[in-house]
């Protein structure tokens, strides 16, 4: 009965809506912050601020974020005031001992695993960190939290390892390209299969497999 009440919260989710949290003080576009906790720059309020223009138009029933404060800060830009629901399985994965590195300060520490990582091994262990396998399991269980809000229409703010973990889950492969700061990748159910619609533009009207 649990199981089957819980496929009908599922069925009732059609569409979600994610957006990357903006640039942080730590600049997130150069380094791996991961589950650093470092709050959003003037710059990254200023990139969701633009995402929040282009869905102006949107209804959400529910706006969801990672309890990381670079994600609920961007998603309580967006709230207009309502309560933002934290989700902790959307944090995002933690690196280890790469925290707060750069690229290229992780290659020059640790060449053999970086180029290990690189590869894309699912099985790949972050030094000190997560595994990628745990953090996708962990990452679609927060699907399940989402679902029981009820909710037709969800937006979550989240992470570029939580979009690219939920994108893969939803649609089966991988998205083409992960997603920038503040950009906007949605998702709609159609019958039993999900969708990707447009990306960094308003999502597609509900119901549009695009």
């Amino acid at each position: 009965m649990l199981r089957t009440s819980q496929e009908a919260l599922m069925n009732r989710l059609r569409r979600i809506v994610l957006l990357r949290h903006g640039n942080t003080v730590g600049n997130s576009h150069e380094r791996f912050h991961g589950s650093g906790d470092v709050a959003l720059s003037d710059e990254g309020r200023a990139q969701v601020r633009a995402a929040g223009h282009r869905l102006a138009t949107e209804v959400f029933e529910v706006v969801a974020a990672s309890p990381l404060r670079r994600a609920w800060q961007s998603a309580a830009l967006l709230s207009n005031g309502a309560p933002v629901l934290l989700v902790p399985e959307f944090r995002e994965i933690d690196f280890g001992r790469w925290e707060g590195l750069t690229a290229q300060e992780i290659e020059a520490q640790d060449p053999v695993l970086y180029r290990a990582w690189r590869e894309g091994a699912a099985d790949f262990e972050f030094p000190g960190g997560e595994r990628r396998a745990t953090f996708r399991e962990r990452v679609v269980k927060g699907l399940a939290t989402l679902a029981h809000t009820g909710a037709e229409n969800a937006l979550v703010v989240a992470h570029r390892g939580v979009i690219r973990a939920l994108g893969n889950h939803l649609l089966g492969v991988p998205l083409a390209n992960p997603p920038e700061l503040g950009e906007i990748v949605s998702f709609t159910r159609d019958g039993d299969r999900w969708f990707l619609g447009r990306r960094g533009s308003n999502p597609p009207a509900l119901g549009a497999a695009a």
